[in-house]
């Protein structure tokens, strides 16, 4: 293999040498057990990193020299849980092989991966695995994927099998030469004898990639049985690849290497180069268009930070996709970050910061590189203010890419630290775990619990490991207090009469109110009826700030009370003893003496929950909500999904992140927005009294 690039610096000249890859899966697909086996058929001497929970659950990046180009992989998180470190990797990547088990076949996680692959228009090679389990079938598995991905898959080598279920090695259906991998190394022979398999592949093939050419003829010269050129097809099939017209399918099989070879030289010539593969759009900060920036190493700096990690000694390291201009070392960059959403744990911001030691993937080992140019990925250290999303950009022209979409987290997990020294530590450790993963939200919501928000419980269980192993804090979960209001539903009056005398000054205050429901959302209305002065004018003030704290407070349940109205119209003072806290005193036990079973209700909130599922888990999803007591509202059609509409109580809806992916089967998501309050029905109003 030669190579015009430094295996021992991997310094790249131009954006056209470097393509940048991710590959894609299932979790059990195979997937990173073929990403070792690309690094060790060009890495002398590697053996494999080790699979923990960290390394499955994080975009992990590793580079290669093959043929003349450099290879930057990136491996995906499998795991529904962690698609925001899959967008991570799409947003990274100029194409993708898509790893696909022949042993489990394609269940609805796998078509919201080549969803997502999709929308981002990324040229796929499908990598298909497990062709030597009992049950696996080349043929039925490539049919699948036709049925679930469209016709634009096709296979480019068919696998040979030296016996029943064991994968020799594959066949070229354009150059029709065989890759023989029994003996341990790669042998390439021409196939000598007619092969019925290959036939039944290699016209489709041919005329897919024909349809694709720019030469019109090309469709009669070979329908009129003339020979077509292989080199001729091989570049039409890497054109219609890099555009995503194709998808390619080989067989694979990473416990032996079969098709790696073959993967390897799809890699370097039928993927795009960074400069073919267009860039995200970029404004200026304040949301000016700016032109979309140029794969061109001479032009202005916009790169993304497509991720970020912490360590407690050295900081924070920020992976980073340069899109136009090249990165230095000691250069001075402007941070942007813009959040469609900010929150107190990712504000908007913009400032200048230096840039430290560039670090390039060399193998799997970080070496230290003095400038990276258009097109590459690099790490960048001690960037203290860069988050996961962010820009940087040229000093004297500050540029804000548009971030990837990133996901909800809707999985709520209440906690506490464990004991007073873990209290001490934990907002700080929260705050860096907020910093490193964009997925995470902290809230305190209507209560008084601490709220972690997570993607799901695998999210959920990482995230409370990683406070115990990186910061040394220990957390306890607690059952979710969801936050519910309390109101009057019926109309009740109440003396409220706060007299003390005790020798020297006294306190003397009494009121009469009258209070009354409103409707949902109203809030609280105070209204002064008072005549004749039975309540002096200096306390009415004083009455109504009294009630408003014990509403604040809850009456009856311990919740706020919302949506009343609260009418003062009597009440006496004395001359010496009335005074501003005896009528707040007097206002709260008046409103507290209106309360009773039969006048107060629990309110509970309602989320408005958008459900997208596959069509076939449509009754199923919708049977699910109503289970959940949530109000259909309706639902539609899009590409194969049914999309819900309900309003759903929030008390059914802690583990519905979960839940979902059971009934679709992995391939459901939702959203939920925040949508108003209705009363809790009658017979839960005892438990959460009592839970109260």
């Amino acid at each position: 293999m030669s190579s015009k690039l430094s295996a021992a610096s991997a310094q790249v000249t131009s954006p056209d040498d470097v393509r940048n890859v991710v590959l894609i899966g299932n979790a059990g697909s195979g997937k990173t057990s073929l990403f070792e086996q690309l690094l060790k058929a060009r890495l002398a001497g590697y053996r494999g990193e080790k699979e923990d929970a960290e390394r499955a659950a994080q975009l992990y990046l590793a580079s290669m020299v093959t043929g003349d180009v450099l290879v930057n992989l990136l491996d995906a998180p499998g795991h529904p849980d962690f698609v925001g470190e899959l967008r991570a990797g799409i947003r990274a990547a100029d194409a993708a092989i898509f790893v696909i088990s022949a042993a489990d076949g394609i269940d609805g996680a796998a078509v919201t991966l080549w969803d997502e692959c999709a929308a981002a228009r990324l040229p796929r090679i499908i990598a298909l695995t497990k062709l030597d389990a009992g049950h696996a079938d080349f043929d039925s598995s490539v049919a699948e994927a036709q049925d679930k991905f469209g016709e634009g898959v096709l296979p480019t080598h068919v696998p040979t099998l030296s016996a029943p279920g064991v994968v020799a090695g594959n066949i070229g259906l354009l150059s029709l030469e065989e890759h023989d991998y029994s003996g341990g190394e790669v042998v390439n022979r021409k196939l000598t004898a007619d092969d019925s398999h290959v036939e039944t592949y290699r016209g489709p093939l041919i005329e897919a990639i024909i349809q694709e050419a720019e030469d019109d003829t090309l469709m009669d010269r070979y329908l009129s049985g003339e020979e077509l050129d292989t080199d001729y097809l091989l570049d039409d099939l890497r054109k219609a690849v890099a555009t995503a017209n194709l998808y390619p399918v080989v067989p694979v099989a990473s416990n032996t290497g079969v098709g790696v070879e073959e993967l390897l030289r799809l890699i370097e010539h039928g993927f795009p180069t960074p400069s073919l593969h267009p860039n995200p759009d970029a404004t200026t900060p304040s949301g000016d268009p700016l032109p979309n920036p140029a794969t061109d190493p001479s032009a202005p700096l916009v790169a993304q930070v497509i991720r970020t990690t912490t360590d407690p000694f050295a900081g924070r390291l920020s992976m980073v996709r340069i899109f136009s201009g090249t990165l230095t070392t000691e250069s001075v960059v402007h941070v942007s970050g813009h959040r469609p959403k900010p929150d107190n744990a990712h504000p908007d911001h913009d400032n200048d910061e230096r840039v430290g030691m560039i670090q390039a993937a060399v193998g799997t080992e970080l070496k230290p590189r003095p400038s990276a140019m258009a097109g590459e990925i690099v790490m960048v250290p001690k960037l203290t203010t860069a988050e996961t999303g962010d820009t940087l950009s040229a000093k004297d022209r500050p540029a804000l890419v548009v971030p990837w979409n990133l996901p909800e987290p809707l999985l709520p997990l209440a906690i506490r630290a464990a004991t007073r020294n873990d209290e001490d530590k934990l907002a700080g450790a929260l705050q860096r775990l907020a910093v490193e993963d964009t997925t995470v939200r902290l809230d305190r919501g209507g209560s008084d619990q601490l709220v972690l928000w997570t993607t799901g419980q695998a999210h959920a269980d990482l995230l409370t490991a990683r406070l115990v192993d990186r910061y040394g804090v220990k957390v306890e979960q607690e059952e979710l207090k969801i936050p519910l209001r309390e109101t009057f539903v019926a109309k009740a009056t109440a003396l409220g009469r706060h007299v003390k005398q005790s020798g020297g000054h006294g306190q003397y205050a009494v009121c009469n109110i009258e209070v009354e429901p409103l409707p949902r959302g109203a809030g609280f209305e105070f209204v002064d009826k008072v005549v004749g002065g039975a309540v002096p004018r200096q306390f009415i003030p004083s009455v109504e700030k009294g009630i408003r704290n014990q509403l604040d407070k809850g009456v009856f349940s311990g919740y706020p009370m919302v949506d009343v109205r609260v009418t003062l119209f009597d009440g006496k003072a004395h001359s010496v003893d009335s005074s501003d806290m005896a009528f707040q005193m007097a206002g709260s036990l008046a409103i507290k003496e209106a309360a009773t079973p039969k006048s107060v209700a629990l309110l509970e909130p309602l989320d408005l929950v958008t459900v997208t599922v596959g069509e076939e888990y449509l009754g199923a999803a919708m049977t699910d909500l109503t289970g959940r007591r949530g109000q259909l509202l309706g639902s539609d059609s899009e590409n194969h999904k049914a999309i819900i509409r309900a309003l759903v109580p929030q008390t059914e809806l802690a583990r519905y992140a979960i839940d979902l992916r059971g009934i679709a089967h992995g391939s459901g998501t939702f959203t939920r927005e925040f949508h108003g309050y209705e009363l809790l029905p009658a017979n839960l109003m005892e438990k959460y009294t009592k839970a109260n």
